[in-house]
């Protein structure tokens, strides 16, 4: 069991400490599930009034936080103070020593020192796995395909031929790095390109074979970088697909062939990116996002949760909505809107009025104005 001091923690946390006893800190937890022996995570104000309820004795909280007869630490970045608590905790999977029995390595293939393949861990021919990475249970590594130093492989991941992988990779359960593009075409125009041309679909009903277009580029990821589980990368039609260096990829992303990933990007949950995109550096997706294929997004855009996007945006935007467009516009048509629903209401207030004043006209009857009666 790990066990660490508060003058520890406050160190390395590098937070300031209050200290009210001694506690040896075994674990960590919000307040309501924390004992004595529980660092109480307070990092937010539900969490700060639920100390009074809490058994834990010592508590992480936001700076200025201070409780009496309570002994606490206080930092400046809660969440960023949570990470390296998290990190003092966490214990990685375990992992095998070694190249295990059941695994297969082509005699061709090249590991470098303090490899780690677990069982049933396939390694193809010609493929290149750099020092101290580990490969969990029933991964497969491609011909050609290169790993580099420091990775971490969770279980049956799956490296594409000629893939590259940067040094200190991270890659969860279930990830897919260089299947074949989803790239078809037909021996005619088919209804998509018409209405790309035209806007409509002049003909139907025309039976026509679908040609796949095989893939001969690959997938390159750069260095630091962290993919969530079964999330699946395609390989180029003839360049690469890359994702640059310090980006972050959530579970069940799917990023399609030719996509260019700029470097510290953020991509949650169950984005779609279509073929051929290019994606600026710091760019954050947010999740259930789509784009379209063949556009661009600028370095820093923010993109919002479930937009629709369909065509380009500079640096430095802000979208929002489907079709996605910039968030002030987007807020200027919720005002719009609004409007709308205002005087929709003020109609039917009147309506009765409206009406009365139609059959009034329609009957020939005159319309008292006050002073006179006209017809």
């Amino acid at each position: 069991m790990k066990t660490f001091t508060l003058e520890q923690i406050a160190q390395i946390t590098g937070g300031m400490l209050s200290k009210a006893k001694d506690v040896a800190i075994t674990n960590i937890a919000p307040p309501l599930l924390a004992d004595e022996n529980t660092l109480a995570l307070a990092l937010g104000e539900d969490e700060i009034n639920n100390l009074s309820k809490t058994k834990a004795k010592a508590a992480l909280v936001p700076l200025g936080v201070n409780i009496d007869g309570f002994s606490t630490i206080e930092v400046e970045r809660p969440r960023l103070a949570m990470m390296k608590l998290i990190t003092m905790f966490y214990e990685e999977p375990h992992v095998n020593s070694g190249v295990h029995p059941t695994a297969t390595v082509h005699p061709s293939a090249k590991l470098g020192q303090n490899v780690s393949l677990g069982p049933n861990v396939v390694v193809g021919e010609n493929a290149q796995i750099g020092d101290n990475t580990k490969i969990l249970a029933n991964g497969y590594i491609g011909n050609g395909a290169i790993i580099g130093n420091d990775c971490f492989f969770h279980p049956a991941v799956c490296i594409g031929d000629r893939v590259k992988v940067g040094n200190k990779v991270i890659l969860h359960h279930g990830v897919s790095l260089g299947a074949d593009g989803f790239s078809f075409v037909t021996e005619n125009p088919n209804n998509i390109e018409q209405a790309r041309k035209d806007g409509e679909i002049k003909e139907n009903d025309i039976e026509q074979v679908i040609y796949k277009i095989p893939s001969i580029g690959s997938v390159e990821i750069g260095n630091n970088v962290e993919i969530g589980a079964n999330t699946a990368i395609d390989r180029g039609t003839i360049e690469n697909t890359t994702v640059g260096d310090n980006t972050k990829i959530d579970d069940l992303v799917m990023i399609g062939h030719n996509c260019r990933i700029g470097k510290g990007c953020m991509i949650v949950s169950q984005v779609g990116i279509a073929g051929s995109c290019v994606i600026g550096d710091r760019v954050v997706i947010a999740g259930q996002a789509g784009l379209a294929d063949h556009i661009s997004i600028g370095d820093d855009t923010i993109i919002a949760a479930q937009a629709g996007v369909t065509k380009s945006f500079p640096a430095k935007s802000i979208v929002v909505g489907a079709p996605a467009v910039p968030r002030k516009e987007f807020i200027k048509q919720l005002k719009i809107m609004k409007d709308a629903g205002d005087l929709i209401t003020k109609f039917k207030k009147y309506e009765p009025l409206l009406r009365s004043f139609e059959d009034g006209v329609n009957d020939g009857a005159g319309v008292n104005t006050g002073s006179k009666t006209t017809v």
